[in-house]
């Protein structure tokens, strides 16, 4: 693998929790069983598929995140039509669909998604750009594709991150796409997914890092309960309005930027220009409430500190 792939720290051992409460077998089965049926579905109808309305798209790809068992939430304006560049971090494989929710659009993805059961050969199908990753040779010409599908009006989908996150940690946007907005002229359109559970907390089930395997990610989703994906559209970035690539990426990952108050989750909402200015080599687990207030200084140790070293 070429050292220049995007990669994260986080892995399932260190970031993903295992959920607290969990759907029986049974109904998780039923969820797999329907996401199953939509896949299909979908993959006998993909030789009409440019015929169906965006709606019907929209639709379908928010039933298959229901399916899993998750709730959507989306928010924001609806993208314009066109030509269109949509950026969104990147944590799960439910980002796919759900940026579909948004606008149907052509995926840009890694060239192993070949190889997933029925989801493989529908986005095969589907008109996907797929990048080879570990050959930075074939990045111009990836880039050259993705602004001819701009010129023509479609939209399309990436994640500038280059590789999957946990969801309380998020990479930097990769400039490289960004180039086929500037060479095609057409507007950036940043989005935000984030996953909770129902009483608000962030949740990490949903992610997909690491080793983790598709199977195992599928299973931990359809067994969690409470999922809930938000999806905020950001303010369009209009053409013309960055001279260069490198700006464009860092105003588009701004518009998506949400980082949490200092304190929490300190070891896992980091980024190479945060103030803390670390990077962790293992994303950690938040830290438990009940131990938070513990290893606290006794009085005799508050009245040391500042006492010069002798003293």
């Amino acid at each position: 693998m070429s050292v220049w792939l995007p990669s994260a720290p986080c892995t399932p051992a260190a970031c993903v929790e295992p959920t607290a409460t969990a759907t029986a077998a049974p109904r998780a089965l039923l969820r797999l069983t329907a996401i199953a049926a939509l896949l299909l579905a979908g993959l006998a109808l993909t030789p009409v598929g440019h015929r169906i309305p965006a709606r019907l798209v929209r639709r379908w790809c928010r039933a298959i995140v229901r399916a899993a068992g998750v709730r959507v939430r989306i928010t924001g304006a609806a993208p314009p039509d066109g030509g269109l560049l949509l950026v969104a971090n990147h944590i799960s494989w439910l980002d796919v669909p759900l940026l579909a929710a948004v606008r149907p659009a052509r995926m840009l993805a890694k060239t192993e998604i070949r190889q997933w059961p029925l989801a493989g050969r529908l986005v095969a199908r589907g008109g996907v750009l797929f990048i080879e990753r570990d050959r930075l040779r074939a990045l111009p010409d990836t880039v050259a594709r993705i602004a001819e599908a701009l010129r023509r009006g479609a939209a399309v989908a990436v994640f500038p991150e280059g590789s999957t996150w946990c969801g309380r940690a998020r990479g930097r946007f990769r400039p490289a796409v960004f180039q086929a907005a500037l060479d095609a002229g057409v507007p950036v359109q940043p989005v935000r997914l984030r996953y909770r559970l129902d009483r608000g907390t962030t949740s990490t089930a949903p992610a997909f890092v690491g080793e983790d395997g598709l199977l195992a990610s599928l299973w931990r989703v359809a067994r969690a309960r409470g999922l809930v994906a938000e999806v905020e559209v950001g303010d369009l970035i209009a053409p013309g309005s960055h001279a260069d690539r490198r700006a464009l990426a860092g105003a588009a990952e701004s518009a998506v930027d949400n980082p949490l108050p200092v304190g929490a989750g300190r070891g896992c909402n980091v980024r190479h220009d945060h103030p803390w200015n670390v990077r962790p080599d293992r994303c950690p687990r938040p830290a438990d409430p009940a131990r938070l207030g513990r290893g606290r200084p006794t009085p005799a140790r508050r009245a040391r500190i500042g006492r010069p070293r002798g003293q």
